[in-house]
Formats: C-alpha cells, structure tokens, sequence
C-alpha cells in the first residue's frame, strides 16, 4: 500500500497543496488530474522519493520511505518527463541494462518486448538517433519486464501514437487486474471505462475544494 499523509509541498515559497492524502491499494489505478502548474509533477515526484515534502510523510507498506528507501524503490518504477535512457547505446542494449539494473530476476524476450512496443527493426539503432516518440517507446519498454508493483508515470502518452496508446492503456489495465498499482499523470483522456480509473483532482492552492 501507498500512503501519503497529510503532504504539503512548496516550490519557490508557494504552496502548490496541502494536507493533502492519498492511499493506494493492489488493483488501483489513479489518475491525477489538474491545469498547469497545480503540482501534478511535484506530487509524482514526493511520491516515488525523487523530492521531500514540505510537510507530511509518504509511507510504503506503513514505513515512511525516507527510511525504508531500498525496499520502496525495489518495488516502484517511475517514469518521468525525460525518457532517461542512454543516447550512445542501442534501443536493446537500453531495455538490457533496465532488465540488468532493476528487473534481474525478469526472463521476458526483449526482441519480443521491442517489437511489442513498435520498435521492431530499430532494435540495434543508437538511440540518440531515434525520434523522440522512438525514445520514449524504449523507457516505456521497461513495463513489459515485469517486477516492481507501483508504477508511477508521468505523461507517459507523450510523443506516443494512438495505436500506442491503446497498447499502453491494456497494459496498465492488466497491471491493476494481476494486485498492480498505477499513479499516471496525462493531459489526454483515458478510454479506460471510468469504473476502471479513480481521479484524484489538483487545484491551485488559493482556491475552495468544490
């Protein structure tokens, strides 16, 4: 379970939100909603770690991650705005060092997994030649190689086509039906039923919840 309690954050002295809560549980899939510059980015990156709180804690299985921080991050895979993947090697080589890194016990195909992922004939391209929808298909590989139980994504539709967004969308979806948890953060509507997906809303802090 993912917990945040009570989480306050401030980006050059203003508060983005406050006392704000979430709690996750296997078979959840939020989506955190809001216009620009709400701290949709700032939450993800609390969440996964990346950044402390102003206030509050966030908690993995009951510890506070700040001290259970091995455990947590062998249990999350975030995705950021960057594709974060190494432009001098090749899209195979990349999803191999994932798989080496951080899905070592994983034994999916990753020709198998490339192709998944529409990048089937590019797998020996230096991946600093690839488009940056191509680059971004080699990050979002790293979901098809199994392991860790969280998934915290941000924008992970960027620069990706409809027919890839279909294929990501079924993934996250089977993610939560096998005790998976998904937080995402996208600009573009889910086709996913509403039954499927929880909405958490961020507002500009100055303003009444509704």
């Amino acid at each position: 379970m993912l917990e945040a309690r009570s989480l306050t954050c401030v980006r050059e002295e203003q508060t983005l939100f406050s006392e704000l809560a979430l709690r996750l549980v296997p078979g959840d899939l939020v989506q955190v909603a809001g216009p620009n510059g709400v701290g949709k980015t700032s939450l993800l990156r609390l969440l996964a770690g990346l950044s402390r709180p102003h206030g509050g804690e966030v908690c993995w299985q009951g510890h506070n991650i700040e001290q259970y921080r091995d455990e947590y991050h062998q249990d999350l895979l975030y995705l950021g705005h960057q594709a974060g993947i190494k432009h001098e090697l090749s899209a195979f080589e990349n999803l191999a060092f994932f798989r080496r890194m951080h899905h070592g016990t994983s034994q999916v195909d990753l020709w198998e997994v490339l192709a998944q992922v529409g990048l089937a004939g590019l797998e020996d391209q230096m991946a600093g030649q690839l488009s940056a929808g191509q680059k971004r298909r080699v990050a979002l590989a790293r979901l098809w190689l199994g392991g860790p139980k969280l998934w915290i994504l941000d924008e992970p539709f960027t620069a990706i086509d409809k027919q890839g967004v279909n294929v990501l969308e079924q993934l996250l979806l089977d993610h939560t039906q096998q005790g998976g948890m998904v937080l995402i953060t996208t600009h573009q509507d889910l086709s996913l039923s509403a039954e499927r997906v929880r909405i958490l809303q961020l507002r500009p802090h100055e303003e009444e919840p509704i």
